[in-house]
């Protein structure tokens, strides 16, 4: 199992410890554990990706960093902050898994009206309108109401209306659910784009490749607990396994690899482990959880 060092606390955006999150009845008896014991530390300027199927506890995760639930126990702290204080959203960007938008607003009108939520003048919040609609690739559509939008277009306005506030740091909840090719395409850009502005991207989804794309690190919950955690490069390498790829090999060559690489005058252009697939691991890790219910990530460990 992949292990992870721990981050400075100049460079951790999002931590958890020991976060746990307990549905109970009206009775006040146990129903659901949604979450158990969740220890993350989440970095400045990276794609986190949140993994797991349906019921693993990922939207539990979400809205506890949020604070719009309450941990049974643990804590959260969020760019220096409790989750609990309402402050720290002036520097948070949210875009839910159905955007709850005013369908009768156009793409300028929708933007214009979440930016008056937030302390800014009425010069800059007509400058992010202008920026956010370009980004998104809306301008074409700029004038017309949301209600003739498509699922791509209402996507895009959502993100765009997440990053009105200019936000440090960004939670996206199955961010291309919905999407045809296209449109995920242009959404996973958008995930890169902001990364190189050096913002903090939290995404929540069950479609592994496009995971696979975009994040720099990845945790797999399942059952509410956290199953696995670390670089995707690190977690996909099949270390038990050489790969070479070389270029201008003699058959004679091909059969003696490394020493008749040199030799032969040839180049050696790739030798390394070979990589499996994030579908292939996320369904390994699941078929194991299962057989072994009680493994789960530790701590520590190289990045």
């Amino acid at each position: 199992m992949t292990s992870e060092s721990k981050a400075p606390e100049s460079t951790v955006v999002v931590q958890t410890k020991n976060l746990t999150k307990i549905y109970r009845d009206f009775w006040g008896r146990q129903k659901v554990r949604a979450l158990k014991a969740l220890d993350l530390d989440i970095r400045k300027g990276e794609v986190f990706g949140l993994l797991g199927p349906n019921g693993s506890g990922k939207t539990t995760t979400i809205k506890l960093l949020l604070g719009l639930l309450f941990p049974t126990s643990g804590s959260v702290t969020i760019l220096g902050s409790p989750a609990g204080d309402v402050t720290k959203n002036e520097r948070i960007g949210y875009l839910p898994e159905e955007s709850y938008l005013y369908r009768f607003l156009n793409a300028e009108e929708t933007l214009d009206f979440y930016g008056r939520l937030f302390p800014m003048s009425a010069a800059v919040r007509r400058q992010r309108v202008s920026q956010l609609i370009s980004m998104v690739g809306l301008e074409s559509a700029r004038k017309r109401q949301l209600r003739e939008y498509s699922k791509g277009m209402t996507r895009r306005i959502g993100l765009a209306q997440a990053l009105i506030n200019d936000p440090d740091l960004i939670l996206l909840d199955e961010p291309t659910s919905g999407l045809d090719p296209i449109g995920t395409r242009n959404m996973k850009d958008l995930i890169l784009e902001l990364k190189a502005q050096g913002k903090t991207v939290i995404m929540s989804s069950h479609l592994l490749a496009d995971v696979q794309d975009v994040c720099d690190r990845i945790g797999i919950l399942y059952q509410g607990e956290l199953k696995e955690l670390g670089r995707v490069e690190d977690l996909l390498k099949i270390n038990a396994e050489t790969e070479i790829r070389a270029e201008g090999l003699s058959e004679e060559a091909k059969e003696k690899i490394r020493k008749i690489i040199a030799e032969d005058n040839s180049q050696l252009l790739y030798c390394d482990h070979p990589t499996s697939s994030l579908e292939d691991l996320f369904l390994n890790i699941i078929s194991e959880s299962e057989a072994r219910p009680g493994k789960r990530v530790r701590g520590g460990g190289t990045d």
